[in-house]
């Protein structure tokens, strides 16, 4: 599902940037270059999950659009303000759907990321 979803992104336009750990997004996150946006799964390789990585995403960028699409059950008080979550299975096409209409609000809101 993953290399699904990152050659929809990609075939829509996003620059992809992949890490197979928790440890390595986060590495990724701070490294410099800008990110528009977070995409994760709950469980991750390494020690972090992705609520772990989204927290330290939003550490560095408290705007960062964060999406989690995952097959673990949802924890509201894990959840980063104003991130959707989508249940596996779902359509990779809709991720890219959600990842541009995020980026859209942030921007209208001022950020211009």
């Amino acid at each position: 599902m993953l290399a699904d979803l990152a050659a929809e992104m990609e075939r829509t336009g996003w620059r992809v940037v992949e890490a197979s750990t928790g440890e390595g997004a986060i590495h990724e996150l701070r490294n410099g270059q800008h990110i528009d946006l977070l995409v994760t799964d709950i469980r991750l390789a390494g020690y972090l999950n992705g609520w772990d990585v989204a927290e330290a995403g939003r550490e560095i960028n408290p705007s960062l659009p964060v999406i989690y699409a995952s097959g673990n059950a949802v924890d509201p008080k894990r959840m980063v303000k104003d991130a959707v979550f989508l249940s596996k299975p779902y359509p990779v096409n809709k991720v890219a759907k959600i990842a541009n209409d995020l980026i859209v609000a942030q921007r209208a809101m001022g950020d211009p990321r």
